[in-house]
């Protein structure tokens, strides 16, 4: 017998992406939203669409929430997905292949297609960057990371799915630049609490290294115009994550 199925996302001021997103995954047996205090009509447009629609606005990370949105779920199984990613048909028959004949305790990883200014990215480290995102939901939750949160699932067997997640990461820069500028600040006060230390040297190590890993280890090269600023991106977020824990440490931030 197939293993019901929850599709369970986190949502915020996503009423531009959210029509395609729910329509991608319109097949499951659940869909639930955890939406974290919209301004525009997600609630509204995920309830019509026959989703689950929660709120919780007491915001302590992404980790954290998409704990409390599987909270709600019900399904035998979980996929969590962002609203600004889409299933494709041949990842949804590949995801009820799996739940038709699933391996009890193994987890599930897919493919995501990211993409960035007017590309689906083939290389740089963005494709085929694979992620954990079915998995049974007794057993498995994501871990409590701020920002760059994942499937707490250390000894479990992973069983990787063809078919593509279509993930749209970087449609408009200057709000890109924005959501990167905030997981860097998290992730740098995260570390800060934790008693995590960097130096001048070390900001421009890593800073370089993320440049040299994007376009030279990880093939950005070959991604065209679109790898060469991606390396650069990737550089700059790095930049503003290691010195924003360089003024925590100094007390030079008043994030600290």
């Amino acid at each position: 017998m197939s293993r019901r199925l929850s599709v369970v996302m986190i949502a915020k001021d996503a009423a531009d992406l959210l029509p395609d997103c729910l329509a991608s995954v319109a097949w499951a047996d659940e869909i639930v939203l955890l939406d974290s205090g919209s301004r525009d009509d997600t609630p509204g447009i995920a309830s019509r669409a026959g989703a689950k629609v929660f709120s919780h606005t007491d915001w302590q990370g992404y980790g954290i929430q998409r704990q409390i949105a599987q909270r709600y779920a019900s399904g035998d199984y979980i996929l969590m997905i962002d609203t600004d990613e889409r299933v494709t048909p041949e990842l949804a028959e590949q995801l009820r292949q799996a739940l038709a004949a699933p391996q009890p305790g193994a987890v599930y990883s897919i493919a995501r297609r990211n993409y960035f200014l007017g590309r689906f990215m083939r290389h740089s480290g963005w494709y085929p960057d694979r992620v954990t995102r079915l998995y049974e939901r007794e057993r498995y939750q994501y871990n409590d990371n701020r920002v760059h949160e994942s499937l707490d699932a250390p000894q479990a067997q992973i069983i990787a799915l063809s078919g593509d997640l279509l993930h749209l990461t970087c449609r408009d820069f200057a709000s890109f630049q924005r959501k990167q500028l905030n997981y860097a600040t998290a992730w740098a006060q995260e570390r800060h609490q934790r008693g995590k230390k960097t130096s001048l040297p070390g900001i421009f190590a890593h800073t370089l290294g993320a440049f040299a890993k994007t376009l030279l280890l990880r093939g950005g090269v070959l991604d065209g115009k679109q790898g060469w600023l991606l390396a650069v991106v990737n550089a700059q977020y790095t930049f503003n994550k290691y010195t924003e824990l360089w003024a925590l440490n100094h007390g030079y931030s008043e994030k600290g």
